[in-house]
């Protein structure tokens, strides 16, 4: 994975919004329609080659396939994995039962239409292959096409998957992490074979305290994301650390989050994993100011971070000079040649819900790549990344 060497990288978090007709056909799937194979195959090659091409013409980096096929970043496994079928329930927010003026505002007190999820029903195993190639073949294509700096493919981590997905069929949830993680293994070595840097998702280490666990105490929820992390250490166990890349997350929706966990309170815990690249939200109101726990802790020499200096729920357009100053206080912290600027979470996590802009969202990247390249400028050559005051 490439470092900042000579200025400050950008990349993103994975997701984008798909266009409109390939949305409506990833809903259908979702919903257990069957669209016809070469339509949807052709309209996935067509949207991955567009967003490698729009990433690259804002200026990112390290670029993906926006997650063109996949309906979310984590329940796209069920098409790939043995286990799963029946009805599942996503978790209610805490914040929809303390604020349900805003839950219903924003469409968050009916989860359960917005997202359909199944359950663990039986022994987990990876059994089709086939949409993995696809994404794996159709981002070297795209990637081949337009020259990118670096290229990445995420994949779910074992956590996450448990979150959308609930255990009905493992005795405990140690042994249902273990199944997932001996399961998606495949999967995590066959993008890594590919040449691509593999990012894991793993919101829950984050996310899954006040989804899943709000009641537990901090010792209980950082026991069970110990074990989040061990699984994953195990399922990479044969691909380099600078070839992993890692994403935590609170949830990528705008809301109160006055319930997540600090960062201080599960970066010792991330840190002990095995990628050497660390994605997190940095850049909205509730956890910008956790830089600087980078100041108060050792980052391990082999590690990087890459913090979010756009938000991904705001239609807001970052100014460049705000993306620079957010750069440059992590820089600062821990060395410019550690630090990669991303943003707070994806653009398109769910098919059929996203809060930003098709064209807005393009416009943000672009915006923190001239963020970006005003940073390496004072962080490189001395030049301040601010606008003077005109003089009266």
């Amino acid at each position: 994975m490439k470092r900042s060497t000579e200025r400050i990288l950008t990349t993103h978090t994975g997701s984008l919004p798909r266009p409109p007709a390939l949305r409506e056909l990833l809903l259908k799937l979702d919903a257990g329609e069957r669209p016809d194979p070469d339509r949807l195959g052709a309209q996935v090659r067509e949207a991955v080659d567009d967003a490698v091409a729009r990433q690259v013409r804002a200026g990112v980096d390290v670029v993906n396939d926006g997650e063109m096929g996949k309906v979310s970043y984590a329940t796209y496994v069920t098409e790939r994995l043995s286990g799963f079928g029946g009805e599942g329930s996503f978790p209610v927010l805490r914040e929809v039962q303390e604020f349900p003026g805003w839950a219903q505002a924003a469409g968050l007190d009916r989860t359960a239409e917005l997202l359909h999820t199944c359950a663990c029903v039986d022994e987990v195993r990876y059994v089709n292959r086939a949409p993995l190639e696809s994404d794996i073949a159709n981002l070297k294509e795209a990637a081949n096409r337009h020259s990118p700096h670096d290229v990445f493919m995420t994949a779910a981590s074992p956590g996450v998957i448990s979150v959308f997905l609930q255990n009905r069929h493992y005795p405990s949830h140690e042994a249902y992490i273990g199944a997932l993680a001996d399961a998606m293994k495949e999967e995590y070595d066959a993008i890594h074979r590919a040449g691509f840097v593999l990012q894991l998702d793993c919101p829950d280490l984050a996310m899954g305290r006040h989804i899943q666990m709000p009641d537990a105490s901090i010792e209980e929820w950082r026991r069970t994301i110990e074990l989040h992390v061990e699984a994953i250490n195990q399922a990479t166990r044969d691909i380099p650390p600078e070839q992993l890349r890692m994403h935590l997350c609170w949830g990528n929706y705008e809301g109160p989050h006055n319930h997540d966990v600090p960062l201080a309170e599960i970066i010792g815990i991330v840190l002990r994993a095995r990628p050497c690249a660390i994605s997190f939200e940095a850049a909205n109101p509730r956890h910008e100011h956790e830089w600087r726990v980078f100041e108060d802790i050792a980052l391990p020499e082999e590690k990087i971070l890459l913090p979010g200096v756009i938000d991904s729920t705001t239609n807001y357009i970052e100014h460049p000079e705000l993306v620079a100053q957010r750069l440059i206080n992590f820089a600062r912290a821990v060395g410019r040649e550690r630090v990669i600027g991303s943003s707070d979470c994806g653009f398109g996590t769910f098919a059929g819900f996203a809060t930003v802009d098709f064209d807005v969202t393009y416009a943000k990247l672009a915006a923190m790549a001239e963020g970006a390249r005003l940073a390496s400028g004072e962080l490189w050559e001395g030049r301040p990344a601010h606008r003077k005051v005109a003089a009266a």
